[in-house]
């Protein structure tokens, strides 16, 4: 029988998500702890994944197991799993159920923080600099009108195209924090990390909105900003 599983997560100490050898991963993790509740051979298949150091808010996957699964298992995985990975939902779903496939669109936030604070390391990005916010919304809504990311993607990526379809892109500012939000049908390795960075340098002064859209047009990594630290990105939200 296929289960859908509903989790989320700190990743600061995981090589991401997906397994590898050597390396810590929440996946491996999560095969391991629900292989001991359910006394089988375990195999996971998340919506997505995520780079080291990047958090889920919500996060979705889904396995296959022989074992009737009662409303007492989420309860009794958490107690195998770290502090830092939570269950909150299993459920039985449809033998064909993909939650990396059939995920129609997935959204993240980028948190900056404009004053040091102690209690945010390892979930913002301190940018100390004065940001210019109504520049960055300006060169985000520019997102709308391209679908062709290749400067925003991670180099040598075996994807078939880097065509993604935008439609949401906006800063929040609430006290010293200030939070990009960004939906997508989907998202090219390491694409929210360089468009934060390439909008940050639009911020400083240092790029121009013009400038943004040269970028994204010329369809090369090198020429886009930064990727900015894992630490303020999160997987916010998948919808099928």
């Amino acid at each position: 029988m296929r289960y859908k599983i509903e989790l989320s997560y700190v990743g600061t100490c995981y090589h991401g998500w997906q397994s590898q050898p050597n390396a810590s991963s929440v996946q491996e993790t999560l095969e391991d702890a629900l292989g001991k509740v359910l006394r089988e051979h375990i195999s996971v298949t998340g919506c997505g994944r995520t780079d080291t150091g990047v958090h889920a808010e919500y996060y979705v996957a889904h396995f296959d197991a022989n074992a009737e699964i009662d409303n007492k298992l989420v309860d009794r995985l958490n107690g195998f799993l770290p502090y830092d990975i939570s269950v909150f939902a299993i459920s039985h779903t449809d033998e064909n159920f993909h939650a990396r496939f059939d995920a129609k669109k997935r959204s993240y936030k980028y948190v900056i923080t404009q004053h040091k604070n102690p209690f945010l390391k390892g979930f913002s990005w301190y940018v100390r600099c004065p940001l210019d916010i109504t520049k960055m919304q300006e060169a985000a809504n520019k997102l709308f009108d391209y679908i062709d990311f290749t400067s925003f993607s991670k180099l040598h990526t075996d994807v078939k195209t880097n065509n993604c379809r935008i439609c949401r892109a906006d800063f929040e500012v609430n006290g010293d924090l200030i939070v990009f939000r960004i939906s997508a049908d989907r998202f090219l390795r390491n694409m929210v990390r360089a468009i934060v960075g390439t909008l940050v340098e639009v911020g400083k002064g240092k790029l121009s909105v013009e400038d943004f859209c040269r970028i994204i047009e010329m369809k090369d990594r090198c020429e886009a900003g930064q990727s900015v630290p894992a630490d303020g990105l999160f997987l916010t939200e998948v919808e099928y």
